[in-house]
């Protein structure tokens, strides 16, 4: 449930807000479930949306349309759809918005494309912000983060031909997820001229990640570590 108003007052770690409607008040009891709820505030800064920011929504959003067939009018409103209910924002123009909601709404366009199998072209890439975690997108879901065609996971440093990845702890490596074409390119070029021409860094994963990217089992990080 989200509340939007403006800071009346702040005194030490005691924050008054003013509301700009008035909430509801059975959904805030429902939420409560009896106890008192926890709420996070979000300060805008006060700047609008850059044209940078809505060139970049809309260069992925038209990407979006044109694989899946949709209108881009259309492809923006499914977006703001799911945003909207996934994060409880409510309706939001990109014509006059803030400039921390624009990033957050690029930032789950992005995410959206990758969970939804939706492909953008390569020259959009420069699209992603600087932070917004495109490595582990990339290696969740097998796409080589510099063209963004099917990969495979990399390591570095290399295991070498022949070695049974099934037996190696994967916490002892980097990783980034590397088509055939720029995987070669990395073994021709060396890793350093790779990272540096290219801009990326293979990055280390906890033992969680590499459960989930089937990398590792947990029996096996017992095993390593003589836990059983």
């Amino acid at each position: 449930m989200l509340l939007n108003g403006s800071i009346e007052k702040l005194s030490g770690d005691e924050l008054t807000v003013r509301l700009n409607k008035m909430p509801d008040t059975l959904r805030l009891h429902q939420l409560a479930n009896g106890k008192k709820p926890s709420v996070a505030v979000e300060v805008e800064d006060g700047r609008s949306i850059s044209p940078d920011q809505r060139k970049k929504i809309w260069a992925l959003i038209n990407d979006y349309a044109l694989y899946t067939g949709y209108s881009p009018l259309e492809m923006e409103a499914w977006t703001k759809a799911f945003y909207m209910a996934e994060t409880g924002s409510e309706y939001f123009s990109m014509s006059n918005c803030s400039m921390s909601k624009a990033s957050e709404y690029l930032s789950y366009v992005i995410t959206f494309g990758f969970d939804h199998g939706l492909p953008w072209s390569t020259k959009h890439m420069d699209s992603i912000p600087d932070d917004y975690p495109l490595m582990m997108q990339c290696l969740k879901h097998r796409l080589c983060v510099i063209c963004g065609k099917h990969a495979d996971i990399d390591h570095e440093p290399p295991l070498g031909a022949g070695r049974n990845r099934n037996g190696v702890d994967n916490r002892l490596y980097k990783f980034m997820p590397l088509c055939r074409v720029h995987h070669t390119i990395r073994h021709q070029k060396g890793i350093n001229w790779f990272m540096n021409f290219y801009k990326i860094k293979p990055v280390k994963l906890d033992e969680e990640t590499l459960v989930s990217l089937r990398l590792n089992t947990r029996k096996q990080f017992e095993e390593f570590d003589g836990r059983n």
